[in-house]
């Protein structure tokens, strides 16, 4: 070949390059590669029925519309130690690629930081993602019981239903009864918020813990037919809580009140979503973004709105900072805080 042939083949070929790489279509999303025609399991620790089971079915139906690759949602509840198996099985066993999400028990974190047994996670390890909103627990009763108030509750035994003895349900009336002298007594083994409610509507208990937001959303019927009483509440003030007293300002004594901080800490995380640890970061950033974008999403504010499910974001860094907190609190603290941990 000539040296003419030769420039005129380099060229050539430089201008098919030039053009295939105008023809050529932007890089693929690997994030996207990798969820497209996935299933995405969402993990709750609880029975169907109450408050995190509705938030995790209801995130699930809308967050995937904004993961890249449009992943298939699997919703799926997997009981044992109020959340505490589930937990265990996402940090252990459960795949580290980004095809798994936990809605952690907020009061989880404090298990491992009060040194609980059982605990086979690292709260400060998990990949948080996000939280619709901070809850607010309360002491709630069954109105026809004739106690309708905090003082009520100190002058009888109220009989209080709960899951297990190592959630929020056991402890929050007992440590009213430590702080305030309430006198719960508690019957636990119920498999769920929804079996809960039901036992108190047949009368087998007078009285048991509750988030606000699950009220609302899971028993309005409670409320509008005026069945029950709100005693207490801890979190975040209340505007629809006329009138019921919040937890720090029933507790006198200082050390207490740092306590029940401490025990009541999950409050400040809501219901958070969670990857395990080693989810590559790129798919954990997306899925954080995808939860942002759900919550701007109309469908999901029209859901939300109708189950009266509470919006009012907790971002993966102020997640973090709850966490990193409850690890600072002083060592003697947590020790006291133990007990109400069985």
């Amino acid at each position: 070949m000539s040296i003419f042939n030769l420039r005129a083949a380099l060229v050539a070929s430089s201008i098919a390059s030039s053009l295939a790489a105008f023809a050529t279509p932007a890089l693929a999303d690997p994030v996207e590669d990798f969820y497209k025609g996935k299933n995405l399991n969402f993990l709750v620790g609880v029975s169907a029925g109450g408050g995190y089971d509705l938030d995790l079915r209801m995130v699930a139906r809308h967050i995937v519309k904004y993961i890249p690759g449009k992943p298939t949602a699997v919703p799926q509840n997997m009981t044992g130690a109020t959340g505490l198996v589930m937990a265990n099985y996402v940090y252990r066993v459960a795949p580290r690629d980004g095809t798994t999400i936990a809605l952690i028990q907020n009061g989880l974190p404090t298990f491992q930081a009060v040194g609980k047994d059982g605990v086979q996670f690292d709260a400060r390890q998990l990949q948080w993602i996000g939280s619709l909103a901070p809850t607010v627990e309360t002491m709630l009763t069954w109105k026809a019981t004739g106690v309708t108030t905090v003082e009520d509750a100190k002058k009888r035994e109220v009989i209080a239903g709960s899951n297990g003895a190592s959630g929020i349900t056991y402890m929050y009336p007992l440590m009213m009864n430590e702080m305030l002298g309430t006198k719960f007594k508690m019957v636990t083994g119920y498999p769920g918020s929804g079996a809960l409610n039901l036992a108190i509507e047949r009368g087998e208990v007078e009285a048991r813990n509750n988030s606000w937001s699950s009220v609302k959303s899971s028993k309005p019927d409670w409320l509008r037919d005026d069945k029950i009483s709100i005693l207490v509440y801890s979190g975040p003030r209340q505007a629809d809580l006329p009138g019921v007293p919040n937890l720090d300002d029933l507790i006198q004594d200082p050390d207490n009140r740092l306590v029940s901080r401490v025990v009541t800490a999950g409050n400040r995380l809501g219901r958070p979503f969670a990857f395990a640890p080693d989810v590559p970061i790129e798919r954990v950033n997306a899925v954080r973004a995808a939860f942002v974008k759900m919550l701007d999403d109309p469908d999901f504010k029209k859901e939300a709105a109708a189950v009266k499910s509470e919006i009012q974001h907790v971002d993966h860094l102020a997640l973090k900072q709850v966490i990193d907190e409850l690890f600072a609190v002083p060592e003697p603290l947590k020790v006291r805080a133990r007990k109400y941990f069985n």
